[in-house]
């Protein structure tokens, strides 16, 4: 699409490197919906697409802002903020038409629905790639476009337990504990982002658009961090470790005077340092714990090293131990969200930022790609459903503002 037509975005798009990308996203919930929100606050024009009787049903989740008797989702808010919003009924024939001149005028289209769902609408991708051959056709699902499981229902809790996760995650002596946010739809969005991107250079450079194919189960599995090849050569099957690591000691929580703190500092380096901060250098070079290999052991952790720490760190509050720290040492305060929303440092790269919901200022987490060059901006509002018809039907599909208005009329729109 012109860069015309993305700078006229209702103040919404038209900044970043983005710029001049039009992506329709016809996603809901958070697997689509926040892929989408980077691409948007990288400057790209996102269209969400919704169906008139039926919007993305995340507009219901908590918590709300109320205004005028009604109630606005924050939530909604924060995943599809800096888009434009139109509605569109893909399963009736004018629906399907329209969606596809859109597609013609469009760089990305983002779905998550299950794989098959739209080849039974009659809106797959070796049908839109006919309107437009350069297009990137980004999906998300549960378990990917191929396989055995591909046409599998999926949740967020679907990815976690699917990719081993889950079975990691907790204390040995209880059962497993789910990851404590919606990590496989975060991670799959994340990986849909970064696919999308790679497929618009490739399309800028050789004309030709592809599927990026994404599965909650294969994103998850990549965070599992060495579990794989410890099973594979080793025959390790990983289980619960509660805070601490699989072989890194040092390297958990540690309680102190106002709460708990992360302490990672298992080198060499990083443990004479420490002794030498809490008045006690001769345990660097004690014969048991002078050498990270001999702290990694954990009989010699458990009964030498943590005593030591949580002695020396039970003196202090977090902010104090923080401040002892300062940059010597990696100890960080394992603070809750208040704490860190309140964050000086957090402020100062931008990570709060206050986006219009309801006719109120909302803070909600900012982007956290810093561009020097081309920075990104997350501060314009979420659409209503359906806000943007008018400007989008007309600027992409040629419409006039009778014909939008005969097609609401009709429940196309």
């Amino acid at each position: 699409m012109s860069e015309e037509f993305a700078a006229a975005g209702a103040g919404v798009t038209g900044s970043g490197p983005l710029k001049g990308v039009t992506v329709l996203d016809i996603t809901r919930v958070v697997a689509g919906p926040f892929c989408s929100m980077l691409l948007a606050d990288l400057g790209a024009t996102v269209i969400k697409v919704e169906h008139p009787d039926d919007p993305d049903y995340a507009r219901t989740f908590p918590p709300f802002v109320s205004a005028d008797d009604r109630e606005f989702s924050a939530f909604f808010a924060q995943y599809n903020r800096n888009k434009l919003g139109i509605t569109l009924n893909m399963k009736s024939a004018e629906g399907k038409a329209l969606l596809r001149k859109l597609v013609r005028r469009a760089d990305v289209l983002v779905e998550n629905f299950r794989p098959g769902t739209m080849d039974r609408l009659g809106l797959g991708y070796e049908v839109l790639k006919k309107e437009n051959p350069r297009l990137i056709y980004t999906a998300i699902s549960g378990f990917g476009r191929t396989g055995p499981n591909a046409s599998r229902p999926a949740f967020d809790n679907t990815g976690q337990a699917a990719g081993g996760l889950w079975s990691m995650n907790g204390y040995a002596d209880r059962p497993p504990v789910r990851v404590g946010t919606i990590i496989g739809d975060l991670a799959a969005s994340l990986y849909a982002a970064i696919g999308t991107l790679a497929a618009l250079r490739e399309a800028e450079r050789g004309g030709e658009g592809q599927v990026v194919d994404v599965s909650q189960q294969d994103s998850v599995l990549t965070l599992t961090e060495n579990a794989v090849v410890r099973y594979t050569t080793e025959g390790d099957v990983a289980s619960p470790l509660g805070n601490d690591h699989p072989f890194v000691r040092p390297y958990g929580q540690f309680p102190c005077k106002d709460g708990y703190v992360f302490f990672g500092g298992y080198t060499d380096k990083f443990w004479r340092i420490t002794c030498e901060l809490f008045g006690a250098p001769e345990f660097a070079d004690d014969p048991e714990i002078d050498t990270m290999e001999k702290r990694f052991d954990r009989e010699v952790a458990e009964r030498r090293v943590k005593p030591l720490l949580e002695g020396w760190f039970s003196k202090y509050s977090k902010a104090e131990l923080e401040e002892l720290a300062g940059d010597r040492i990696p100890l960080s305060a394992i603070k809750t969200i208040a704490e860190v929303v309140e964050d000086p440092h957090i402020t100062a790269r931008d990570m709060i930022v206050k986006v219009p919901v309801a006719g109120k200022l909302v803070r909600m987490f900012g982007l956290p790609i810093k561009l020097s060059g081309t920075p990104g901006n997350a501060c314009a509002k979420a659409p209503g459903p359906g806000e943007h018809n008018t400007f989008v039907y007309s600027r992409l599909v040629g419409l006039t503002p009778e014909e939008v208005g005969k097609l609401a009329e009709d429940g196309v729109i």
